[in-house]
C-alpha cells in the first residue's frame, strides 16, 4: 500500500533493525543505557541545547515540558491548531491542572505578537498564571519564518515567559531552510524532536533543555510512565535515523511538490498548499467516500475528507506519486 496518511506510518530499513539488534543495552531507568545516553547527548549537540531525554513519544514529551515549566493552575499560550493545545488529549489540564490559552494562527503558521502580548496575564489573581509560551515548526508543513521565532522567544523572555518549541517535524524545517537544527532550536527553553515521523524510527523522541530542566523532565517521565528499562534498542534506531534519513528529506519535499503538481491538473481539485512534505488539497465532500474506496482499491491510503492532508515519506517513491495521481485522475475522469 501506498500510505499517504500521515509520516507516521513509516517503516524502520533494514540497516536501521539490524542497528537496534546490535544496542549494547541497559536500564534506562537507573541511567545504565549506553545507548540511550550517548544519543540523548548527541541530539543535544546537534541541537545546540545542554541535555536530552529520551521519551516514547512526542505526545508525551510536549507534556513532560508543560508539567515541568508550569504548576497547577498556570497557563501557556498555544495556536489555537497546534498539536500541543488541540491534538493530545487535553493532558495539561487533565494531569497537570494546566489551562491553555489558544491563540488564532496567521497565514503562515505563526500566532501575532500583538495577540500574544495582550493574552499574558498579570499578577491579578482573578487569572491564571501565564508561564509558558509553546510554538510549532513546522506548523501543518509550514516552516516559521526565522525573523518570528526570534522576535517570539525575545518578546515571550521580556515579559517573563519560558517557551517550548513542538519540534516534531523540526528535521523537515531544517532541511527545507537550508539551515542548522542548533539555529532552528535557538531562542527556546526546550525542544521536543520527534524520531518517529519522517525520520522513520519506529519509535521515540526528545525532549531538549539545560541540565536542571532535563532533570525535572526525568521525575515527570517516571510520573507519567515514561521510565523504560532496556531501551537503546529503540533509541539505536533513532540515533540511525539521526545519522542517516535527514538529509533524504528533501526527497519527501520533492515528492510532495511533484504530487501538488499533478493533482492541479484536476479541475475539481483545488490544491490549498504544498509545503515541506505535507500536501493540503480540497475536493468536494460528496466525493469523499467514493475517492478514498477509489484509491484504496488501487492501493493507495489517504484520510478522505473535504480538506485532504496527503503526507509523503520515507516509503513513497517518485513512482508512487506518479500512481496518485493517475489514480486521482482516473477517479474524477469518471
Amino acid at each position: 500500500m501506498i500510505d499517504l496518511r500521515s509520516d507516521t506510518v513509516t517503516r524502520p530499513t533494514a540497516a536501521m533493525r539490524e542497528a537496534m539488534a546490535r544496542a549494547e543495552v541497559g536500564d534506562d531507568v537507573w541511567r545504565d543505557d549506553p545507548t540511550v545516553t550517548a544519543f540523548e547527548a548527541e541530539v543535544a549537540e546537534h541541537a545546540g541545547m545542554r541535555a536530552g531525554l529520551f521519551v516514547p513519544s512526542g505526545t508525551q514529551s510536549n507534556l513532560i515540558a508543560l508539567l515541568t515549566h508550569c504548576q497547577r493552575g498556570d497557563e501557556f499560550l498555544a495556536g489555537d491548531g497546534s498539536h500541543i493545545y488541540r491534538d493530545e488529549g487535553g493532558g495539561a489540564a487533565a494531569l497537570g491542572g494546566i489551562s491553555a490559552q489558544p491563540l488564532p494562527h496567521e497565514a503562515d503558521g505563526s500566532l501575532a505578537l500583538d495577540r500574544l502580548r495582550r493574552a499574558v496575564k498579570g499578577e491579578d489573581i482573578h487569572h491564571a498564571k501565564t508561564r509558558l509560551l509553546a510554538l510549532e515548526n513546522t506548523f501543518r508543513g509550514k516552516v516559521l519564518p526565522e525573523a518570528y521565532t526570534r522576535e517570539a522567544t525575545e518578546l515571550a523572555r521580556g515579559l517573563g515567559l519560558a517557551t517550548h518549541l513542538d519540534g516534531a517535524r523540526l528535521f523537515n524545517s531544517a532541511v527545507a531552510s537550508g539551515r542548522p537544527l542548533a539555529a532552528l532550536c535557538r531562542g527556546f527553553d526546550s525542544v521536543s524532536l520527534c524520531f518517529s515521523k519522517g525520520l522513520g524510527a519506529p519509535v521515540g523522541s526528545v525532549l531538549l533543555g539545560n541540565e536542571a530542566f532535563i532533570g525535572r523532565a526525568r521525575r515527570w517521565r517516571k510520573t507519567l510512565g515514561g521510565g523504560m528499562r532496556q531501551v537503546g534498542i529503540l533509541a539505536a534506531g533513532c540515533r540511525y535515523a539521526l545519522r542517516h534519513h535527514i538529509e533524504r528529506l528533501a526527497e519527501d519535499h520533492h515528492n510532495a511538490r511533484q504530487l501538488a503538481q499533478g493533482l492541479g491538473e484536476i479541475a475539481t481539485v483545488e490544491v490549498r498548499a504544498c509545503d515541506t512534505n505535507m500536501v493540503i488539497v480540497s475536493v468536494p465532500e460528496s466525493h469523499c467516500a467514493a475517492l478514498g474506496t477509489f484509491l484504496a482499491e488501487r492501493g493507495i491510503l489517504v484520510a478522505a475528507a473535504p480538506t485532504l492532508r496527503m503526507v509523503t515519506h520515507l516509503d513513497v517513491s517518485a513512482g508512487d506519486i506518479h500512481h496518485v495521481v493517475a489514480s486521482f485522475k482516473a477517479y474524477f475522469a469518471t
